[in-house]
This record gives structure tokens, sequence and C-alpha cells, in this order.
């Protein structure tokens, strides 16, 4: 019985050790690798560039006042439509005190010589109905008279512009009433009752009251990089996507690209432009992010291949075209002339016809 034992222990270990000897024989031999087949295609092809920017619009003003001051009255909000020359806010003066002194003085100056050109003209009235003086000195001492007159309201006016900031003949054209220069919506209102603000100067861009945008009129804003720049030009449509808006994708036209680079984490970049069209039905705010896809060349119906199936070495393309499958596959490796690639198919020009079989991805 132990012999027995003995022996079918030694054929176990005999075919455990022949089955492993057959395993890594079989391993060791070399396999013929397998691939998958990939044939050209005829269809359309593009090749676009993104662009990432933001919706402006083509005219934001920021509204500035015409006098210093402190805001007494604010009429709008952000969002209200306005029209040119609707009253924005109003301003409260502050008046430099030399200025109010020699204002007033001015009108007591006016004042005093009033009275003097009309006792003066009393007297010559009196002389001329008697006839101990001309009609010349008449009307010279009547002219004189209406003269003061002016000049003390004229006095008076600018003693009300210097004090309130407006003037008694014109009170409506006063510059203490900010007013839109445009038709618009009202972007910002960055003041409150209470501001002092002051007036654009030599030294001083003066204090913005209210920013208003014609939200009619949008356009795109983005960067290009050098390396794409020239391939545009106005003129050439693109798509706008809107991450806000995601089922809105507005057209839109280049209608300008910066002359001049500017550099942005090391890279030259380009200024663009691009007018927007949009659906009265959609209200865009200021500001919205958004890419837009321009189409930089295209080609309808020719022959493309999947870009990975192709070599590249240099400025050369190759691919490589089955040649025979028995007993193995065998491939030519063909230099082809190329066009344009999206990124995922290339367009092919010669080297290869539609019925070619190209090398694609080995099959594990």
């Amino acid at each position: 019985m132990k012999k027995i034992f003995r022996i079918l222990l030694w054929v176990i270990v005999a075919v455990v050790f022949i089955g492993t000897f057959v395993y890594l024989y079989n391993n060791s031999k070399k396999h013929d690798p397998v691939y998958a087949l990939v044939s050209p295609s005829t269809g359309s092809i593009e090749r676009t560039t993104l662009l990432t920017g933001k919706i402006e619009p083509r005219d934001e003003i920021e509204i500035k006042p015409q006098i210093s001051g402190i805001i007494a009255e604010i009429n709008v909000d952000p969002g209200d439509m306005v029209r040119t020359g609707d009253v924005i806010a109003r301003i409260k003066v502050i008046p430099d005190e030399s200025q109010l002194s020699s204002a007033e003085n001015r009108v007591e100056v006016a004042r005093k010589n009033l009275e003097l050109q009309e006792s003066k003209f009393e007297r010559t009235k009196s002389l001329y109905e008697k006839k101990f003086v001309s009609r010349e000195e008449y009307e010279e001492a009547e002219n004189a008279c209406l003269n003061a007159e002016i000049e003390v309201n004229s006095a008076i006016d600018a003693l009300s512009i210097v004090r309130d900031g407006v003037s008694a003949t014109n009170a409506q054209q006063s510059n203490t009433l900010v007013r839109s220069t445009i038709d618009g919506l009202i972007l910002d209102v960055p003041v409150k009752v209470g501001t002092s603000v002051i007036q654009a100067n030599t030294f001083n861009d003066g204090t913005t009251i209210a920013t208003v945008a014609d939200m009619s009129d949008l356009i795109f804003k983005g960067k290009i990089d050098e390396t794409e720049v020239g391939l545009l030009s106005t003129g050439m449509p693109m798509t706008i996507t809107i991450g806000a808006l995601p089922g809105v994708s507005p057209e839109a036209t280049i209608e300008y690209i910066s002359p001049k680079a500017s550099e942005e984490n090391g890279a030259n970049t380009f200024e663009l432009k691009a007018a927007v069209t949009m659906p009265d039905s959609v209200t865009l705010r200021a500001g919205y992010s958004a890419n837009a896809a321009v189409i930089l060349n295209s080609a309808k119906e020719v022959m493309t291949v999947p870009e990975s199936v192709i070599e590249f070495a240099g400025d050369s393309a190759f691919v490589y075209v089955l040649t025979d499958s028995v007993p193995s596959q065998k491939f030519e490796r063909r230099h082809i002339e190329t066009g344009i690639s999206d990124g995922i198919s290339m367009q092919v020009t010669a080297g290869i016809d539609s019925i070619s079989s190209l090398r694609g991805a080995e099959i594990k």
C-alpha cells in the first residue's frame, strides 16, 4: 500500500513538473501581434479654435459730476432704464469761503452802484423835464441805470451759483443735476446719499456717480494666442457659448483684432472683439463669461482617417497599410500628404485610397 502511494506521489510531481515546463515553453514562444484595422472615411472636417472672454456692452459710460459737492439725492437704482437727459442724482454744493465772500461783496457793490445810478437818473429826469439838460444826457443816465440793474442781477446769479450751485436764471440746466448722457441701463451706482464727489479735472478723473450701458448693442471681448491670430480676420463668424445660459448660442462677427500683443503668463495674446447678435427674447447681463468657437478652415467631402493611426516624423506623416493577413498581418509603412485636422480626425490628400486598411491599435 505504501509503495502504491509513493508511486502515485511521484506521478503527480512529474505531471506538475511537465505541465509547468510546457506552460513556460509556450509563453516563451514569440506571438505575432494582432492589430485592429481602420478604413478611411469620407466626410467634412473643420479646424476650430476656442476663445475665452466675456460679454460686454459696446458703450459703457461712467457718469461724472460737473461740480464738486455732496450727493443730496439719487433718483435711480441698478437695473433702471434711463433716457438721455434724465436726472440721475442731485449734488449739494459746499461753497468755497473765499469765493462766497467775493460773490457777496460783488452783490453789495452792484446794489450800491444801482442806488447811485437811480439817484442820478431821477435828477437828470427832473432837469430834462424842465428843459435844463439835453435829451442825450437824459438817455445816458437812463442807460447807466439799466446797466447797473443788470449788474445787480448778474451778481446775484453768480452768488447763487457759488452758494447753491444753481443758476437763478436757468435752474433746469444746473450743474448740481447729474444727467444721463446716453439711453441705456443703469449697471452700477457706486455712491450713496451723503458721499462727497469731485468733478473731473487735470489731476483727477472725478467721482463716478453711475455707470450706464446700452445693453442692446453687445460685444464679445476675448483673447487669442499669437499662433492662431494670423488665421483670423475681421468679418469671420463665431458661435458664442455662455456658461450662465446653456441653451443660448448667439452668433457673432469679428470686428476688431488688436494690432499689438499683450503678455499673459509668459504667452503673447491679442485682444479680439466681436459684435454679438442676440434675439429679443433673451436677456443678457454685462460681464457674463463666454466661450467663442471660430472655424479657422474647413473641407467638405474629403478623405479622413483617425489621427491616432498616423505616425509623425518631423514634417512628414506615415501610416501602416495592410498588405497581407495570412498567416499573420503584414503592413507597409507609407508616406501620406495631410490637410486639415480637428484634433481627432485628419484629412488625407495623397498616399492612400479609400479602400486601404490601416493599422490601428494592437489587440491584446
